[in-house]
């Protein structure tokens, strides 16, 4: 993960784009990036939207998680850190149902 986080940030850094990209522009650029990855699959099956758009739906997942890690980034917040609790919390709110 800390090679993709260097090779995204070198990229925005290389282009002078790091001024522009405070917080709420990224949260807001991730919306928008998760609504282009759902119009892949509007009005379809997941089945059919998978089959005609996959190669569109796998860019607009890595759109997503470009800006989410541009926005961890510019909050110094460790993303896998933070999944690893936030998955702690989930096993203990939503525990295995053992029969």
């Amino acid at each position: 993960m800390k090679n993709m986080i260097e090779k995204i940030t070198s990229f925005r850094d290389e282009r002078g784009w790091k001024p522009y990209h405070n917080e709420k522009d990224l949260a807001l650029s991730i919306s928008l990036e998760a609504n282009e990855l759902l119009e892949n699959f509007q009005w379809k099956s997941s089945e059919e939207a998978i089959s005609e758009s996959r190669q569109n739906i796998k860019e607009e997942m890595a759109d997503v998680l470009i800006y989410l890690i541009q926005l961890a980034d510019q909050m110094d917040v460790d993303l896998e850190e933070e999944v690893l609790k936030k998955m702690e919390k989930n096993a203990i709110r939503y525990p295995v149902d053992k029969k």
